[in-house]
């Protein structure tokens, strides 16, 4: 892999189904910046089809295609439980990684993670899609901005009436695969937005876990997680497949010593206590294919993701504290990166 990389950046994608649908977009969005070269699936016909999608090379094993092919970075979009070996195996033969999340399932294969990325020197960008919201965009320049001041709670939800089919559920049902239940799966999304919030480093993690409907699964199907981060703030988490949320409840928020602000997912509004506020509207955006073309710039100018394996790890700690915390009824102190 040369030192310096020219447009478009060369991918091999680690997996043809599922979330690879909207990685495909993404990269067709984004043509001229970085471009899908091989396919690699262990199904023969998925990678088959995917490659004739986009114009790429099928394989069966990523293994191979790492090292037969001409690659620059691999894009993982395999279930979580293969996350860690297909890192440590690209990042063996020096490529660049988007790994979607989360980026692996135990402090093990993040010391695993962690020690192949920097022997290789390798870049690495977690799969956070909802960083490149707009709203969450303006919520992080605000906060930085010290708008609302010292930051005291953050809080985040992602929550849906699930409708799985227990025929079809596949690996997600199962916690040795999915390494838990809901909350490291779709509960995964707020816990690394109220990392970025939050603006700070999780130090301990508590939760409540229910499985309120899908009774089939081995994990729960909804939490609630409080989160304390080093610099005083205090996390509120809720996440469910259970069930639709309130109308009143937001997608994130945030108060501080000045005011607060709130956003459901397209607007955002902040309120200070001198009686300032302030209000934003944003169009809609398609966050994995612009979460494809910022990797893919980055890789071409040499910027730091928003979120590489150090934030990924701690995300992973955030989860794995909280699940600590539910089975002890304690407070359980956070994986550090």
């Amino acid at each position: 892999m040369p030192d310096t990389l020219t447009a478009p950046v060369k991918v091999g994608l680690i997996g043809a189904g599922g979330i690879a649908n909207a990685h495909a977009k993404g990269y067709q969005q984004h043509a001229d910046v970085i471009t899908v070269a091989a396919v690699a699936d262990v199904s023969e016909e998925a990678a088959q089809r995917r490659a004739e999608e986009l114009g790429a090379t099928p394989y069966t094993d990523y293994r191979t295609m790492i090292s037969e092919a001409e690659l620059d970075a691999v894009d993982i979009c395999l279930p979580h439980h293969l996350h860690a070996d297909a890192i440590v195996a690209a990042a063996g033969a020096g490529l660049h990684i988007l790994c979607e999340k989360p980026l692996c399932l135990t402090p093990e294969e993040a010391r695993r993670v962690q020690a192949a990325i920097r022997e290789a020197g390798v870049t690495l960008m977690c799969g956070h899609n909802q960083l490149f919201m707009p709203a969450v965009a303006k919520a992080k320049e605000l906060l930085e901005q010290g708008v609302l001041g010292k930051v005291y709670e953050v809080r985040t939800t992602d929550s849906f009436y699930n409708n799985f089919d227990p025929e079809n559920m596949g690996w997600r049902a199962h916690a040795s695969t999915s390494g838990g239940g809901e909350l490291i799966d779709t509960g995964y999304h707020p816990s690394y937005l109220m990392l970025h919030l939050a603006g700070g480093s999780p130090v301990e993690a508590t939760a409540m876990l229910s499985t309120h409907r899908l009774t089939f699964m081995e994990g729960e199907d909804s939490a609630q997680v409080l989160i304390r981060f080093d610099n005083g703030v205090v996390g509120q988490l809720m996440t469910s497949w259970a069930y639709v949320p309130s109308a009143n409840t937001e997608r994130f928020s945030a108060v501080g010593e000045l005011g607060s602000l709130h956003s459901d997912g397209t607007t955002l509004s902040y309120r200070l206590h001198d009686g300032t506020t302030e209000s934003f509207t944003f169009d809609p955006v398609e966050t994995i294919p612009a979460e494809i073309g910022h990797f893919g710039r980055c890789l071409l100018d040499g910027v730091r993701p928003p979120h590489t394996e150090k934030e990924g790890i701690e995300v992973l700690g955030m989860i794995l504290a909280a699940y600590e915390g539910a089975r002890t009824k304690t407070i359980a102190p956070v994986l550090q990166a």
